[in-house]
């Protein structure tokens, strides 16, 4: 897409902005994003991702041991320390390889290491019986764990109940 000022060079800026309930968009090249006075505020030094990253491994880091730091990916072979250092992770199997370790940064950054989004208001009501289920599972699994059969059966009975379908 050529710039929308010039209609010479490609575009490569895309701004997007609500002025008086309109949406405007615009899609300028560099040169004519400057002269309207748009700049990247990263343009000059990169998001601080991976330095606000190893700013918290390295708190992590003084306590770790030897072994700790030295935890390798068996694909990439990058090591815990060296993720230490940068910031970023080598591949998808650093994700397990490095699963404690991240468990504790996810912990710090979120205040939780498990990812709890939102669910859109129209599929509340479709997912309330699936919740319910996996919730009678995680029961019945206890039930059947600590061998008490009688509630592991009354359970078993609440699941059929759940998903059949409604008479009339």
């Amino acid at each position: 897409m050529l710039c929308q000022d010039c209609g010479n060079n490609e575009s490569t800026i895309h701004l997007t902005q609500i002025v008086n309930n309109k949406k405007v968009e615009l899609n300028l090249c560099r040169i004519c994003a400057e002269k309207r006075g748009f700049h990247n505020p990263f343009e000059k030094n990169a998001f601080p991702l991976a330095e606000f990253l190893t700013g918290m491994l390295r708190e992590i880091g003084e306590e770790a041991s030897a072994a700790f730091k030295a935890l390798k990916c068996p694909k990439c072979e990058l090591t815990f320390a060296d993720f230490s250092k940068k910031g970023r992770l080598g591949c998808g199997s650093c994700y397990s390889a490095f699963r404690t370790q991240l468990k504790d940064l996810l912990r710090k950054v979120h205040n939780s290491n498990q990812h709890h989004g939102k669910t859109p208001i129209t599929t509340v009501k479709e997912l309330k019986p699936l919740r319910e289920e996996r919730k009678l599972r995680d029961e019945l699994r206890q039930a059947i764990e600590q061998e008490d059969f009688e509630t592991a059966a009354a359970i078993r009975d609440r699941l059929k109940i759940l998903f059949e379908p409604a008479e009339g």
